[in-house]
């Protein structure tokens, strides 16, 4: 794969007990749900290392010495830069990420995503990179409403997201409208099912690559 000089962001909660997959929680219990966000958070991070971009950082909260086996996630982490979170709404996070992003690595165009698409591809965040290359913004929709990837050719851009509602069936539109509302031009890339219910499972595993640790982990708990 070519090289993109962009920075891959991972924004990223520690899959803990209580704390992660809440929905999901609901139907197998925290402690299975933990496991299986864990499993997502580290497929994700793979197709991220393997993915030819210039800087890879993760936009992490939660404590990191509550999760299962928490000495793989930090082994994984090595391999990136750490930010910690900050802001009081997941919208102010989400925008302090790409700021804190650029402060660390340096303000290239970023490409932040979540830890809910376990099937993403290095070769699918190349092709968005190179998209993003050429234009102001990128928005990959999810199949439920939101989207799975939103890349910003600076990371002031990303700053309109303070105002847009998050984890709605809308979320996606209000954010392609909150970047064109300040003349952002927003090109549309994949969309991705994401994983925030039992319900979604089976669709995203479907697409998940050969030796998955989602696909383990979902299939062990019986979903």
């Amino acid at each position: 794969m070519t090289h993109v000089p962009v920075t891959a962001l991972v924004v990223a909660k520690a899959p803990v007990p209580g704390e992660a997959k809440t929905r999901l929680a609901a139907t197998i219990g925290f402690e299975l749900a933990a496991v299986i966000a864990a499993a997502a958070l580290l497929d994700t991070l793979d197709a991220v290392l393997a993915a030819p971009v210039s800087a890879r950082v993760v936009a992490l909260t939660g404590d990191l010495d509550q999760v299962h086996q928490p000495d793989v996630l930090r082994a994984k982490l090595a391999d990136f830069t750490v930010v910690d979170q900050r802001g009081d709404s997941f919208a102010e996070r989400l925008a302090h990420a790409h700021a804190d992003a650029a402060a660390a690595v340096g303000d290239r165009p970023i490409l932040q995503i979540g830890m809910d698409t376990p099937q993403v591809s290095a070769d699918l965040l190349a092709r968005c990179g190179q998209t993003l290359l050429g234009s102001d913004a990128v928005l990959g929709p999810a199949s439920d409403g939101g989207w799975w990837l939103l890349g910003v050719r600076t990371a002031a851009l990303a700053d309109c997201l303070r105002d847009v509602p998050m984890s709605r069936s809308d979320t996606g539109e209000l954010t392609r409208r909150a970047l064109q509302d300040r003349g952002i031009d927003v090109v549309m890339v994949d969309e991705l099912a994401d994983v925030d219910t039992a319900d979604d499972v089976e669709r995203v595993r479907r697409s998940c690559p050969p030796g998955s640790r989602f696909a383990f982990a979902t299939a062990a708990a019986g979903l």
